[in-house]
Order: structure tokens, then sequence, then C-alpha cells
């Protein structure tokens, strides 16, 4: 029973908005956070635990040592997530998992307007900023600063999240097919009470991690750079 009601509820993941006014909106909530423009998202990933698969366990086992599945979301600034992709195994890479997705062919085809702010761990494009790893000015200081306390939001969003449905902090011992449609309803849940306005559940042992990580796709564009440049001169330099 809980295989098919996670089944059915994974199947109502929410679609990337792409009317004006609700990306308007979201953008003026990033901007009220930091003063970051043009922000329609914060992304990051997280890793789910479960116990050893029977096949292919070698790729489940993430950079920390324990198996799991490495799940990317996209969150607006009201901890809604916009974007999920609960697939790869834990060992994959956060860049790997981005260049793969949907969310990342729509953003390259110029479907989706507005940027990303992402970690380190991420390639500099220009929909998806990063910030600098050795600021050399106050202006790129600023931003640094911007997009740390903008980008935060994912972060608290998968505290939430895991607060919520604890089953996602622990070990869950399934097969990671049914762990990854368990990962999506609860994501789905997750919405649903921020739609709702219930209050969050408070635990201080679940917290997420930020980390610093140097992408594998070694990637910085020529593009992504001049946006970045842009907005330190224009937003951070005043």
């Amino acid at each position: 029973i809980i295989h098919r009601v996670a089944c059915a509820l994974s199947g109502r993941l929410p679609l990337y908005p792409t009317d004006v006014s609700t990306l308007n909106k979201v953008k003026a909530d990033f901007f009220n956070i930091a003063g970051f423009p043009n922000v329609v998202g914060a992304i990051d990933g997280t890793h789910i635990r479960i116990q050893a698969p029977s096949t292919h366990e070698p790729l489940f086992v993430n950079r920390k040592g324990y198996h799991s599945i490495n799940v990317q979301a996209i969150c607006d600034a009201k901890l809604r997530v916009l974007n999920c992709v609960a697939r790869w195994p834990g060992s994959t890479h956060d860049s790997r998992i981005l260049v793969n997705s949907r969310i990342h062919d729509a953003f390259e085809r110029g479907e989706l307007q507005g940027v990303l702010l992402g970690d380190s761990g991420y390639p500099l494009k220009p929909w998806l900023l990063t910030p600098f790893l050795n600021p050399v000015s106050v202006p790129q200081a600023r931003y640094n600063t911007a997009h740390t306390k903008t980008r935060n939001v994912i972060e608290r969003c998968f505290g939430v999240l895991k607060r919520r449905f604890h089953c996602l902090h622990a070990e869950l011992k399934m097969k990671p097919e049914k762990v990854c449609n368990i990962i999506c309803a609860c994501v789905v849940l997750h919405n649903m009470a921020r739609d709702l306005a219930l209050p969050d559940l408070e635990d201080d042992q679940i917290c997420e991690e930020p980390t610093l990580e140097i992408t594998e796709a070694g990637g910085e564009d020529g593009s992504g750079r001049y946006i970045r440049q842009m907005i330190v001169e224009n937003i951070f330099s005043v």
C-alpha cells in the first residue's frame, strides 16, 4: 500500500513555473532576502541514506562513505520545491545530475528566464550563478555574501523536508527504485504543507550541512563569467 500511494503521489511532482507573473513573484521574494536580482530558484543536492542494494552496490556509496540516493532540488524563497530529480545513486556528482536533467535543457534552450543560484559544485553558466572561489575585491565579496544568504533557502528547505518526514533522515530499507518514489512523494506532501502554511516541525538534530565541492565539469563559460561580472559591477559595486 505504501508503494502504491508513493507512486501515485510521485506522479504529482511540481512543474517548473513558466508564466511571467509567477516568476516575477519568485524573483521579488528572492530579491527581498539580500538584494540579489533575477533569481528564480536555488539549487542543490542532498543525500538520502538507503540500505546497501543487492545490485550495483558501489555506485550508491557517496563521498561520505554511506549508501544513498543523491537528490537534486530547486526551491523558491518560500521553501517550496519547484523541481526535483530523485533517481541517481549516491556516487553521482551534483553537476552530472544537473547536466542530465530536463531543467538543464530547458534553461539551455532559453525556455526558462532568470537565474539559479548554486554552490561551487556546479558549473558557472549565464543562467546558473556560482560564488567566487577567491574574491579579490569588495564588490565580489558583497556578491558572495548576497549569494550565500539567498542560496541558503535550499539548505533550509532540505532541513524542513527531513524534519517533517524523518524517514528521509534515517535509513530507508527498500530497493532504490522504491526509495525514489518515497522521496518524490514526500516532496509533493512538503509542498502541500507549505501551501497550507502548516507549522514546521522543530528538531535541532536535523540540519543540512553545506558542502564545498569543486565541479568535476571544470566549467566556467565566458557568458556565465560576463553575467556574473555585470551583476557585481551594477549591483554590488554601489
